[in-house]
């Protein structure tokens, strides 16, 4: 498992009708392009996907879809986590786990645990998970810091937690994670832009979100950034930066899903409370689209 999420995830975007309704034919069409455009694996349900505004339905039908339609060519994670740890306990005994190769499971948020509350939490869930469990520390959502310390307390007690998405913008914070790990536990970066440092000092590649939209450029940068390669990862993370700086401006999915329509992936609906991104903002993308895709040609043609 360490080999296989190793490298380029996906954080998939929901597509949504006009009505709000899914849209699984553009779902499909996604996925698809993240497998044509040799990403490593796909992470459905995160926050990327919106699934705060899902019924369980939805859930269950998402789930449901993506597995069918990757059919185990590629690893599939499911984003489980939340604040009431009897209600994740819960989702794990009623989801069909054929076909789900990890889970994500974002820290409590909105009740503040105690660093102890956290290694407890994470604890149970991971002892009665029927798949790997991949922890994700997020504080700028859900205003706790999993510590260093707890990171690693859980890696050595609990042998299903095999990584961490580290999205706390911290590198010293990473860098204690990655010195004192286990050799298999995985340290992956939650944070597009800190992506080429993170992998610089050690970490092992990336769930990301401007992979929606550059799926092949991001996963060679991964990739360069993985065998060494600085100089090719360089090119590809600065080509990217400003996109990807943009791309949150206005929020989560909000940027990248204005992307996806402006390159004909899927309408930009979004669930409320989420709303989408304004004509300055979709401007100043456009720009950048332009600038990138006119950079891409003249380096093709001094090919």
């Amino acid at each position: 498992m360490h080999k296989k999420l190793r490298g380029t995830g996906v954080a998939l975007v929901t597509p949504f009708h006009k009505d709000g309704s899914i849209d699984f034919k553009c779902f499909g069409n996604i996925i698809e392009n993240m497998i044509e455009n040799k990403v490593d694996y796909l992470v459905v349900l995160g926050t990327t996907g919106e699934s705060v505004t899902l019924t369980k339905d939805e859930k269950t039908a998402i789930i449901g879809f993506v597995v069918e339609t990757v059919d185990k060519r590629i690893p599939v994670v499911l984003g489980l986590g939340g604040s009431n740890t009897q209600e994740v306990i819960n989702c794990l005994k009623n989801y069909d786990f054929d076909g789900v190769d990890a889970i994500l499971s974002v820290s409590p948020y909105y009740n503040k645990p105690t660093q102890k509350g956290l290694y407890q939490h994470y604890k149970l869930i991971a002892n009665l998970s029927p798949v790997p469990i991949i922890l994700y520390n997020v504080p700028g959502r859900t205003s706790v810091n999993v510590s260093s310390e707890t990171t690693l307390r859980l890696a050595y007690d609990v042998e299903s937690i095999i990584g961490i998405k580290e999205a706390s913008g911290d590198l010293e914070q990473v860098m204690q994670i990655i010195k004192n790990k286990p050799d298999n536990f995985l340290v992956i970066s939650g944070d597009d832009a800190l992506t080429l440092p993170l992998t610089a000092i050690g970490g092992d590649g990336v769930i990301s979100v401007v992979a929606n939209v550059f799926p092949r450029e991001f996963s060679d940068m991964v990739y360069h950034a993985l065998h060494g390669n600085m100089r090719q990862a360089r090119e590809i993370h600065y080509s990217l930066i400003d996109i990807i700086e943009t791309l949150f401006i206005e929020g989560n999915p909000a940027g990248v899903k204005e992307v996806l329509e402006i390159q004909g992936m899927c309408m930009n609906n979004l669930r409320l409370p989420l709303t989408n991104v304004s004509r300055s903002t979709r401007n100043r993308l456009e720009s950048l689209l332009e600038q990138h895709s006119a950079a891409m040609k003249k380096t093709e043609k001094i090919s």
